[in-house]
């Protein structure tokens, strides 16, 4: 599938993050930016830019100050300035270290990747989903959300403050009464989309 059209799916006005977005269409954000209007003015800002996704997106706690230092140990040096004036025009800011919201379960089944060279022509031929989490005052609340990689379109999402599998099947289950169902399910496999709860879900479907 071509870069431009996983680049098409990225829509800014969704109520998915643009974080989020990118990881699901397999998009750097750096990249995403550079076809941007507010795509960095010169190349060597738009190198800037992609080495700074790629520590962000491996230690997204990094701020600034943390960032030029981890720069400089790639063989860039970089001023301060400059790297908060790039890392705003990506929409990025470091944030406290986050719960693993990818954990696999050792007992689960494994699926294949079947979205490799894959063209998506049609809704309801592949959905998506994926959890993450929005930082509170004491603690965290946990984010899922199921897309459809055609239209682009958040299908059901549900919060929680925990990490089992009840909410992310309360969301299949909205998506599936709500649009039908999908010919592909994706996801990351983490613990809470392998278990039975959750596949057997998709099975009845099948």
């Amino acid at each position: 599938m071509s870069l431009e059209t996983r680049m098409g799916w990225i829509d800014p006005s969704n109520s998915l993050s643009l974080v989020r977005q990118c990881a699901l269409a397999g998009v750097s954000r750096a990249t995403w930016y550079s076809h941007q209007s507010l795509k960095p003015a010169s190349g060597d800002d738009l190198q800037v830019c992609h080495l700074i996704d790629q520590a962000y997106t491996q230690r997204p706690f990094y701020g600034s100050r943390r960032m030029v230092r981890c720069l400089k140990d790639r063989g860039l040096t970089v001023n301060r300035k400059r790297v908060q004036r790039l890392m705003a025009s990506m929409g990025l800011a470091g944030m406290a270290p986050g719960p693993n919201t990818s954990r696999k379960h050792p007992q689960n089944r494994i699926y294949p990747y079947l979205l490799r060279g894959l063209q998506v022509v049609r809704p309801n031929q592949v959905w998506s989903t994926d959890i993450t989490y929005v930082r509170l005052a004491r603690g965290f609340a946990y984010l899922v959300a199921i897309i459809d990689w055609y239209s682009r379109k958040v299908l059901s999402w549900r919060i929680s403050n925990s990490m089992d599998s009840a909410f992310c099947v309360d969301c299949l289950e909205d998506a599936l009464a709500t649009h039908g169902k999908p010919e592909i399910f994706n996801s990351d496999q983490g613990s809470q989309f392998t278990s039975t709860t959750f596949t057997d879900i998709l099975k009845r479907e099948e």
